[in-house]
Parts: structure tokens; C-alpha cells; sequence
């Protein structure tokens, strides 16, 4: 964040959050007061944000119920924020950028019976948004009143240099299926037969540098595993095809190929 306050007031006042704990460069967001969906940091010596660079394309924040996202809709507009919209037979989603220029996205699933696999690739698209259809799923007076207490992280979406020793990263090494291939441009991939919990696309351009470190964008994200036995599986994936990987205490820090950084830990129940 360039400007942590600026972020805070746009991530409670606009998009729903609250705050979890906060010192004077960082900030843990909830919606539940317990558990950590997105945490914000300041950097030293923060510059603007770097275009064309790997790293953050969206993050994505998954909603309970389709009144969720009408309510938020009505509440965008009645505050004058700008977004994008779209759908993609699996889900239906908004689209905003937070004031540093990270993209958001906002969604909620359709039932996983009407999603359309095909040899092992789920269909997805990017048509318009039926925003008559998706109003009729609110209650008369129903009112939006911030992110619901079940919102979770739905999946993040990567900029990346490349795809191939990137598909082998997260494959080999991480164990994730690749669940839709968007041309040579774009891989979508996902454990448990779900869309994507993870998107990789080059369109900042092939052999996208990394940015600065001071720079407003992604420092990490975190990926729990079920157990001690799925993390010590994952090392040794990430060994054997020699990625970068760390420890710290518990947990694990790895890298992918562009340099995107991955905490892996242990959920807690």
C-alpha cells in the first residue's frame, strides 16, 4: 500500500471489511473478527505502483449467497464506485481496483452441478452479467452491511513470466490439476475438482520482471494444507524439482518461478 490509511478507508468503507488488528504500516482484515482473510502493509521508502510487472492480476473474495453480490452491486452504485462485471458460467463477478491499482475481485459460485467439464477442463467464459436477473435474488429492503461473517478467499490470480517451468511449479512441485488452459496465454488450476483457486496469465508480457519490493503489489499469499503429513508431501515435491523453499518455524516460504512468494502452513480447525 502507498498509503495505508487511504487503503483501510476503502477497504472497510467500500468493499466491507473490518479490522482484525493494525500497527502504523500494517493492517489484518476479517469479516468474521477471528480469522485473517487479507492483511495490508506499508512498505518503506513505498513508491507508485510498477505496471508490466509479475505478481498481483487479482485477488479474489468468494461470497456466500447471490444476494450478497446484488447487495453489493446496489451499494457500488449508490456510492458512485466504478467496476467491472462479468460472467463465467461458473460464477458471476465484479471487478474494482483498490486505490494503489490492485485488482479485486468480488464473486459468488453457481452450483457445481452446472458447471461443464470436459475431459478434465471446466468451461468457463466472459459474458455480460445479467444484472436484472441477479437484483431478483434480494429480499425487498435487504440492504448491504459489509463482507458476511462466511466470506473467504475464492482464489488469487497471478501475473507471470512465463508458462511452462510455471505449470511445472504448480503442478509438480505445489499438486495442483490444471483445470483450463485460456489459449498459450493462460492457465487456471484448482485441487478437488473446483474452477480455479488459482489463475497464471502473461499478459503483462512474456519475461515480465519482478517489481520492486517497495512497490504496492503482492508480498505473499498463503496456502493451507490439511495436515503435517500434505506439507511435508509438498516440500519434498518442491525439492525434487528444485524450487526455492525455506522454513519459518511451522511453515514453509517458496517462490515460483517469477517470483511470486507462497507461505504454506497447516490450516487450523
Amino acid at each position: 500500500m502507498e498509503n495505508l490509511e487511504r487503503s483501510l478507508n476503502y477497504y472497510k468503507e467500500i468493499i466491507g471489511f473490518q479490522i482484525l488488528e493494525q500497527t502504523e504500516t500494517t493492517a489484518v482484515l476479517t469479516t468474521d473478527g477471528r480469522t485473517s482473510i487479507l492483511s495490508l502493509e506499508q512498505p518503506e521508502n513505498v513508491i507508485p505502483k510498477e505496471g508490466k510487472t509479475t505478481g498481483l492480476y487479482h485477488f479474489a473474495i468468494l461470497l456466500p449467497r447471490r444476494s450478497d453480490l446484488a447487495g453489493i452491486v446496489n451499494y457500488l452504485g449508490e456510492k458512485g464506485i466504478r467496476f467491472g462485471s462479468s460472467d463465467h458460467l461458473v460464477s458471476e463477478a465484479l471487478y474494482l481496483k483498490d486505490p494503489d491499482g490492485n485488482g479485486i475481485e468480488i464473486y459468488i459460485d453457481r452450483d457445481p452441478s452446472v458447471w461443464s467439464w470436459n475431459e478434465g477442463e471446466v468451461a468457463m467464459a466472459v459474458d455480460p452479467l445479467d444484472f436484472e436477473d441477479l437484483s431478483s435474488s434480494l429480499k425487498q429492503g435487504e440492504l448491504w452491511n459489509g463482507l458476511p461473517e462466511e466470506t473467504v478467499m475464492g482464489h488469487i490470480h497471478l501475473h507471470v513470466a512465463e508458462l511452462e517451468k510455471t505449470e511445472k511449479f504448480y503442478v509438480e512441485g505445489l499438486g495442483f490439476d490444471i483445470v483450463n488452459r485460456y489459449g498459450a496465454q493462460a492457465l487456471f488450476l484448482s485441487t478437488g475438482k473446483y474452477h480455479h483457486h488459482i489463475g497464471l496469465n502473461t499478459w503483462n508480457g512474456v519475461g515480465a520482471p519482478a517489481p520492486s519490493v517497495n512497490s504496492p503489489g503482492l508480498e505473499s499469499y498463503t496456502l493451507l494444507l490439511p495436515n503435517e503429513e500434505a506439507l511435508k508431501h509438498t516440500v519434498i515435491n518442491l525439492e525434487r524439482i528444485g524450487a526455492d523453499i525455506k522454513r519459518q518455524y511451522n511453515d514453509f516460504m517458496t517462490y515460483d518461478p517469477s517470483g511470486n512468494c507462497i507461505i504454506l502452513k497447516i490450516a487450523e480447525y
